[in-house]
């Protein structure tokens, strides 16, 4: 999927289990520039796709996604969803590596996954959260044209704040 400035490339078995193997490894596999520090989210979320791609490859597209930055055919981050639809909702998040904070890439990132889920028809709502102290992520949402709908709080006892968008479209 491809944007104005960014691609999404959607992993793969091959794609997350060179996540794994380390930066040189994915950025042979991928001929993409990846940056140290390129997530913050750690290991365990790639690790956790892998699995659930192993057990049903085509789930594929609900779980990871890589935003390269065209321009520089660079890694900037990380994204996806956090599963296939359940009862017609899919929830997305996003990462952007400090480097390339402050640039739209979120904004941008969040509307191809947008995009992306819409596109099936097994999906008319987009859950997303936030930690309330992440001020950028709230206004990206909003940006994006989701609604906060609540709060709640992690298994840490962090505030979290809930956003939701539906599709326009009746089905």
């Amino acid at each position: 999927m491809t944007g104005g400035s960014i691609e999404l490339i959607n992993c793969d078995q091959k794609i997350l289990e060179a996540i794994l193997d380390g930066d040189q490894s994915l950025s042979q596999l991928l001929n993409i520039h990846v940056p140290k520090k390129w997530s913050e989210f750690g290991m365990r979320v790639f690790k956790f796709s892998l699995e659930r791609i192993s057990e049903k490859p085509e789930t594929k597209k609900w779980w990871t996604y890589l935003p390269v930055e065209k321009k520089s055919n660079t890694l900037i981050g990380s994204c996806g969803f956090k599963g296939p639809p359940l009862s017609k909702t899919v929830e997305i998040g996003y990462e952007v590596s400090q480097s390339f904070r402050n640039k739209g890439f979120a904004t941008e990132i969040t509307n191809l996954l947008t995009e992306i889920a819409f596109k099936d028809n097994r999906v008319n709502t987009i859950k997303a959260q936030t930690k309330a102290s992440n001020k950028a992520s709230a206004k990206v949402l909003q940006k994006c044209n989701f609604k906060f709908i609540k709060e709640s709080f992690d298994p840490d006892d962090e505030l979290i704040f809930e956003w939701v968008k539906k599709n326009n479209c009746n089905r």
